[in-house]
């Protein structure tokens, strides 16, 4: 019997299989960073009878954004396009969970308030670039944050939970990796401060145990996740020590009771593969030395392999990206071991209903 297709729980869930959709940056919100219709119905063709989908990345502050056209729980105005969302997924027989994440660094000022400068744990010289409307241009170079600040972010990261809540979500995953604001605190390339945030692992995981604190003050402990990339280098991230790191990080995660723990393996850069990169998924099979808990593991995984890591017990559930882009039935021509659609690599950021909603289904595929 495949597992990939057994039942499963989570927290207080229990579902009929282990295909999970990957929080995936589509850049489909309306105007004010409010979901609408579009979004709704992506989700929903997505959403299976006792399956689990995870929401794309949510900005938790004003000034939280790196992508024109992300979605929000920064303002109380898109709760109401968040509970279309999920009111779809809900009637389908899934559950959601929402990713709540602040870009830092990873930003430019076209896209943050009043044009002003992104924030990051240190001013360190970095890549990478922003989607804005005048199309993708170059991070705007950035400012440390406060002490001061980095209290109210905790707290913006507390009330988009909330938000959440009213928004008919069934949980909440921090996103912790990607080279966003909790994974610059976490690395040293992009951390050099000198305060109770910077230097020790203890001092570069405070700001993501001080989230997930206030997460889990809102949601308990069995609906709260955290998402990390070990070794993870998008984003012009890096760590003098990742395996030390990230074994502190899972050992200070592995008490809380979280509903899962969701690892991006480092042979994924950003939304593509590395061809030079190992091809077994190693993440998942170091964290789990350390946290007993549930796994999700993400990247660049088949029907295959995604059995593969779940038989040998490294990971519990996998998530699935640019498959689950193009196929809006994945789980079930998985289980069936149909064709997959080929996915249209130009439409995942932004765009129309074109590369969105419009993948054929298998049966109507099969007409065609």
């Amino acid at each position: 019997m495949s597992k990939l297709h057994s039942p499963v729980s989570i927290g207080p869930f229990t579902f009929s299989h282990r295909v999970v959709l990957a929080p995936l940056t589509r850049m489909r919100a309306e105007e004010g960073a409010r979901p609408g219709p579009l979004m709704a119905e992506y989700y929903a063709q997505r959403a299976t009878e006792g399956g689990l989908l995870i929401g794309e990345a949510t900005i938790a502050a004003p000034n939280g954004n790196g992508y024109l056209g992300a979605p929000g729980l920064f303002d109380d105005s898109q709760i109401a396009g968040w509970k279309q969302v999920t009111d779809a997924v809900h009637a389908k027989g899934a559950k959601i969970f929402l990713q709540l994440y602040h870009a830092g660094r990873q930003s430019n000022s076209e896209v943050q308030p009043q044009g002003s400068i992104p924030v990051g744990p240190s001013e360190v010289p970095h890549g990478g670039v922003a989607y804005t409307k005048e199309g993708w241009l170059p991070n705007t170079p950035n400012r440390a944050l406060t002490v001061e600040e980095i209290a109210e972010l905790v707290e913006s990261f507390r009330t988009a939970a909330e938000r959440g809540v009213k928004a008919g979500f069934d949980g909440v995953e921090l996103h912790g990796a990607n080279g966003y604001l909790v994974d610059q605190f976490l690395q040293d390339n992009s951390n050099k401060r000198t305060d109770s945030y910077g230097g020790s692992f203890e001092n570069r995981a405070r700001f993501l145990l001080e989230v997930t604190g206030a997460l889990i003050s809102v949601w308990g402990a069995n609906r709260v996740a955290v998402r990390l990339g070990p070794s993870g280098t998008w984003g012009d991230m890096g760590d003098t020590d990742p395996q030390g790191l990230f074994t502190y990080v899972a050992q200070q995660l592995a008490p809380l009771n979280l509903a899962y723990l969701h690892l991006i393996e480092p042979r994924i850069l950003g939304n593509v593969e590395d061809e030079n990169a190992d091809p077994a998924p190693v993440a998942a099979q170091m964290m789990r030395k350390h946290f007993p808990g549930v796994i999700i593991a993400a990247g660049g995984f088949d029907g295959e392999s995604a059995e593969a890591i779940i038989r040998a017990g490294d990971a519990d559930l996998v998530a699935f990206g640019r498959h689950f882009i193009a196929n809006p039935d994945l789980p079930e021509r998985l289980r069936l071991k149909r064709a997959l659609n080929a996915y249209d690599r130009p439409t995942f950021f932004g765009g129309t209903e074109v590369g969105y909603i419009d993948y054929p289904f298998y049966e109507e595929a099969a007409v065609v």
